[in-house]
C-alpha cells in the first residue's frame, strides 16, 4: 500500500528543462510527475546515502566495535580548549 500524495512541490524552470522532462517521462511512459519525484528521490537517498548507512569488512566491523567499546582517553588540549574563552565572548 503507498502512501497518498498530499503535500505540493511547486518549482520554476525553464521551457527547455520542462521539454526535457516531458520527454524522458514519456520514455519511461510516466507522468512527468511521477517521473520528477521518482528521479528526485533517487538523488535524495544517494545524497544521504553515507549519512544513513555505511558498510564495513570484518576486520573494519570489528576496529569499529573494539573502538566504541574502548575506554574514553584523556585529551588535555581538548580540555583546556573547553575551559577557555570562546572566539565568540
Amino acid at each position: 500500500m503507498t502512501t497518498p500524495r498530499t503535500d505540493r512541490l511547486d518549482l520554476r524552470l525553464s521551457t527547455e528543462a520542462k521539454q526535457a522532462l516531458q520527454a524522458a517521462a514519456m520514455v519511461r511512459q510516466t507522468s512527468v510527475s511521477d517521473f520528477v519525484l521518482a528521479s528526485a528521490l533517487e538523488a535524495a537517498q544517494e545524497a544521504l546515502a553515507d549519512r544513513n548507512r555505511f558498510g564495513l569488512d570484518a576486520d573494519q566491523w570489528a576496529a569499529f566495535q573494539a573502538a566504541l567499546d574502548a575506554p574514553p582517553t584523556s585529551k588535555p588540549r581538548l580540555q583546556q580548549l573547553l575551559q577557555g574563552r570562546s572566539v565568540f565572548e
